[in-house]
């Protein structure tokens, strides 16, 4: 399950992964960002705030991810990831591989500092 924020204000989704993904949090995401994205272009950033990394509950949730991934990166201007999990220094280093945007990892805790770096630039 994924809890999520709109910041229409600031244009940035912050998203808590809480516990296993499935494919109906990918679609729920897809409906709340894609307005955004269609009203007021491509998303600010996206903060991904979670002290650990849940997994996925199925193989179709792993590709439903990848495809949701896929589909709006370009849409995405900078990706925070708020984490403790070394997972997120992969993320950061592979991911600048296969998404546009800029990827910044933060220490678990520091959303308002990830919001500012999106909003600032530092």
């Amino acid at each position: 399950m994924i809890a999520y924020e709109l910041d229409s204000e600031h244009n940035i989704l912050l998203v808590h992964p809480q516990s296993a993904l499935d494919e109906n949090d990918f679609t729920e995401l897809a409906k709340a960002v894609d307005p955004q994205i269609e009203a007021n272009g491509d998303l600010a950033g996206l903060i991904i705030s979670a002290p650990s990394f849940p997994g996925w509950d199925s193989f179709s949730a792993v590709v439903t991810h990848f495809r949701f991934v896929r589909d709006h990166q370009k849409h995405i201007k900078k990706v925070a990831v708020v984490t403790d999990s070394h997972l997120a220094d992969v993320a950061e280093h592979l991911g600048s591989h296969f998404v546009s945007a800029t990827i910044q990892h933060f220490p678990a805790g520091q959303v308002e500092q990830a919001r500012q770096w999106i909003i600032n630039g530092s």
